[in-house]
């Protein structure tokens, strides 16, 4: 059986926002992101019987590790930023769960939530194009559940295998220091500010990319289809401000509904790219 085009390793998690519970997971919004691209998709992940698979698109191929508990975050608000706090969590996913059949798929997205992805991982998969949406690294639980930042430094057999490494203000603060200079050891890095747009870091060279205006409703996931839509778009042309460009504006479209619900299509998002590149 043939590798999906694009896959996306990390848990798929239920968030837990205010009273409603929906599915979520860095991993599932790159998965649908470039399963709406036009690309075949698979997801390696972990969770329980709880998790509706059946909210996910069929096409995307599903491989699961197997877990007790399905990660489940409760997201809140303080002070106007995010808090989340973990209530249970899945098991860990390692190299070797990649199945044989994938482990020659040509675009791979590592997007640990919790620190659930081993980065030897990234061995199993000897030619891909690797991208890391690394926040899942950079997350610390607490007694009581909570969530907060803590520091990362990724191994030098990750670092030697990424095309591209994403992060967002969110995970770093703002002292990005060690977030800069972990763009400086890869091709190409990226830090997403939301509304402010995002820096992007090429060969070690810094770069401004503006934002595409958007009204947000909900700013879950965004960053994660931003990244996906990058490794997509640097893997097919290599150009990695175009590749910017388009995922500027599928953040900036994801945002505009709840859920993976406006996740773009081609088509949309084409069109989001003319207006973008017409107010240049």
């Amino acid at each position: 059986m043939a590798a999906p085009e694009f896959v996306a390793v990390g848990h798929v998690t239920l968030d837990r926002i205010g009273d409603t519970i929906r599915p979520g997971g860095a991993a599932l919004y790159a998965a649908i992101a470039a399963h709406r691209l036009g690309l075949s998709a698979g997801i390696l992940t972990s969770h329980a019987d709880d998790f509706p698979l059946d909210a996910v698109p069929p096409q995307i191929e599903i491989v699961t590790v197997p877990g007790v508990q399905t990660t489940t975050f409760e997201h809140g608000e303080t002070d106007g930023r995010r808090t989340l706090r973990v209530t249970d969590a899945a098991g860990p996913i390692g190299a070797d769960d990649v199945p044989d059949d994938w482990r020659d798929a040509p675009i791979v997205m590592l997007a640990p939530v919790l620190n659930e992805v081993d980065p030897l991982v990234a061995t199993a998969f000897a030619d891909a194009s690797l991208g890391a949406a690394a926040q899942g690294w950079l997350r610390r639980v607490g007694a009581d559940g909570v969530v907060t930042p803590t520091t990362w430094t990724p191994p030098d057999f990750l670092i030697g295998r990424l095309q591209a490494l994403f992060l967002s203000r969110e995970d770093v603060g703002e002292d990005v220091t060690g977030a800069v200079e972990m763009f400086q050891r890869v091709p190409v890095g990226a830090l997403t500010a939301g509304e402010n747009g995002a820096l992007l870091f090429v060969n070690g060279e810094r770069y401004e990319v503006r934002p595409y205006p958007a009204k947000e409703i909900d700013g879950t996931g965004a960053g994660d289809v931003f990244a996906a839509t990058f490794l997509i778009e640097y893997h097919r042309d290599g150009n990695a401000w175009d590749a910017a460009a388009l995922a500027a504006c599928a953040g900036a479209l994801t945002v505009g509904g709840e859920g993976v619900a406006a996740i773009p299509d081609r088509a949309a998002l084409e069109a989001a790219l003319r207006v973008y590149q017409a107010a240049e």
